[in-house]
């Protein structure tokens, strides 16, 4: 028997975000099989469709031998990580870990900020600078790294010598207010755009896109060296798109087309998922996800050594419900709209929690083909081991900006891949390489 609830009404937990939920924040405990609904819009007949999902829950839905491949194949992709950001808690009080590296504290972030939208302000009577120092009187205010930010950090090695905050807000002071906007926006170019939290143990598996830094889609660097273990947990996996499709056909209809648009190289094998984050034994603080298919679903489920651990209950504030999530059991959740996060988790000696997010990233549909993706891996790394190469300097990486538009890339790719796949993935290619320039 699956117990149905329909929350009455959705709750502003706006405030919640970043901090970490407890019993205070749910009526319902969910321990037993049951499907969660979204309230029922005003004048609708009752339909439970896969559009009002808050989650699914099955108890133990996995063999004992899927889970036991499954923590193996898996557990040593999560790392000590900064990067969690907003899921790992406001920083209040927490140090930032590694050398060259400082929080961006409340009072710099409000002031920089203040100092961009006063671009084009109207004529006002008190100096922005002043009345944000206003704000924060104290020393002590001005250190406090806390509240709902993204956590960002200053990267001091971008400094070309030492930065004193205050000091450059006594240079800018004289300055009119677009000269101020723009030399907070060289200020803000020494920001970190890596939003950090405190230290957990956080990894992720399967495969990734392509960012800045990276441009290029590949494996996990956990899958890419240990790919034989990560493979022993595809039972399991298989095994999750099989209740995904029995549970949310629709949803996993708009995931699995999803899927079939993707190199199968950068697929689970049978399933519709690409990625796994790993978390061990992490309780996260109140957030929404990202990057996951909106209109196919993340998937939630823990491991565990031994199983010894207590507390870790995933709690919907919005819709004042929890779910207690054991090892083996399914929890097929609406992450990136229903806010989340963890009660603590007390774990005996020797023991382990790890919970699993299993899901499809969106941004793979901008990939090519896994050939094609190994190509720009390589012309990355040809740039950068190249010692003669006009763009090289220290700790250069090989990346430039408009590379991927430049006719070094169009003869490098056309030699890699032909002519055809050239311009199947870059038209302009036809009237800028050199050959048609010549020609």
């Amino acid at each position: 028997m699956v117990k149905v609830i329909v929350a009455d009404r959705k709750y502003d937990c706006t405030e919640l975000i970043g901090k970490f939920v407890d019993e205070r924040h749910y009526d319902i405990l969910v321990e037993e099989d049951c499907d969660v609904y979204m309230p029922l819009p005003a004048g609708m007949e009752e339909t439970y469709g896969e559009d009002r999902i808050v989650f699914k829950f099955r108890k133990n839905f996995f063999s004992k031998e899927e889970q036991e491949m499954a923590y193996i194949g898996l557990r040593e992709a999560a790392t000590r990580t900064e990067n969690r950001g907003i899921a790992s808690g406001i920083k209040e009080g927490v140090q930032v870990d590694g050398e060259g590296r400082e929080w961006v504290t409340n009072y710099q972030d409000e002031m920089c900020t203040a100092l961009l939208s006063n671009r084009n302000a109207a004529l006002e009577e008190i100096d922005v600078i002043d009345a944000i120092r206003a704000k924060y009187p104290t020393e002590e205010d001005k250190k406090r790294a806390g509240g709902q930010g993204k956590n960002n950090v200053w990267v001091i090695s971008r400094f070309r010598g030492k930065f004193d905050f205050e000091e450059w807000l006594d240079s800018i002071k004289p300055m009119g207010r677009a000269e101020r906007a723009a030399a907070t926006e060289e200020v803000m170019k020494m920001m970190s755009l890596t939003t950090y939290g405190t230290a957990v143990n956080s990894g992720i598996a399967g495969w990734f896109d392509r960012y800045p830094r990276i441009p290029y889609g590949r494996a996990t660097s956990y899958t890419a060296n240990s790919f034989e273990k990560f493979k022993m947990s595809y039972p399991f996996l298989q095994s999750l798109a099989r209740g995904f499709k029995e549970l949310l056909p629709w949803r996993y209809n708009n995931q699995s087309e999803a899927a079939k648009k993707v190199d199968p190289a950068f697929l689970v094998p049978e399933t519709p998922f690409t990625t796994i984050t790993v978390n061990k034994t992490f309780r996260t603080a109140a957030h929404y996800d990202a990057g996951d298919l909106n209109s196919g679903l993340s998937n939630l489920l823990t491991l565990s050594n031994d199983g010894n651990y207590t507390g870790g209950y995933l709690i919907a504030p919005e819709y004042r419900v929890a779910v207690n999530v054991r090892p083996g059991d399914l929890l097929l959740i609406n992450n990136h709209e229903v806010m989340h996060g963890n009660t603590e988790i007390k774990c005996a000696e020797g023991s382990e929690r790890i919970s699993l997010v299993v899901y499809f990233r969106e941004k793979m549909l901008e990939l090519g083909s896994k050939k094609y993706e190994d190509t720009r891996f390589e012309y990355v790394e040809s740039r950068r081991l190249n010692k003669e190469h006009p763009e090289q300097r220290k700790l250069w990486n090989g990346i430039s900006p408009g590379m991927w538009e430049d006719t070094e890339w169009y003869d490098y790719c056309e030699s890699k891949l032909g002519r055809e796949k050239l311009l199947k993935y870059h038209p302009d290619a036809a009237a800028t390489t050199l050959d048609e320039f010549f020609g």
